[in-house]
């Protein structure tokens, strides 16, 4: 089966690991600088909360990556699978990976939560009408 709607689902994907190389590469030099040692029975938090804010912004964002848009995959592949991954949901399809996209910038650069929060929930009502839209057709 090839869908158009695999295209975005693809492309969130790989923006995950595009995110997931920037964390890293923020991570080590900042822990290398500050001299943190690795400690197993360090809690998380303890952990990060020695890394500068900016470095774990990008670390936040690819947690972020992990949460809801597996919900927009499912719906993705749900669509491609009815056969309906053209027109409008490919549309909102592009239109939810450009606005998460965004959202990764804003959160990994200047991180103003009001415009940060602005751009999720864009994305969350494009989620929204894709679920809604997939589900008209599955019920």
């Amino acid at each position: 089966m090839k869908s158009p709607i695999l295209a975005p689902l693809m492309a969130l994907i790989l923006w995950s690991f595009v995110m997931w190389a920037w964390l890293y590469a923020t991570r080590i030099p900042a822990i290398i600088k500050q001299k943190i040692e690795f400690n197993a029975h360090r809690p998380s938090a303890e952990f990060h909360a020695l890394l500068p804010a900016e470095v774990r912004w990008k670390a936040d964002n690819y947690n972020n990556l992990m949460e809801q848009p597996t919900l927009f995959y499912a719906v993705a592949l749900t669509l491609a699978f009815l056969g309906e991954g053209t027109g409008v949901n490919f549309v909102l399809a592009w239109l939810y990976v450009a606005l998460r996209i965004v959202h990764s910038l804003v959160q990994a650069t200047v991180n103003i939560i009001p415009l940060r929060f602005a751009v999720f929930m864009a994305a969350s009502v494009v989620l929204l009408a894709m679920s809604v839209r997939a589900a008209l057709i599955v019920f």
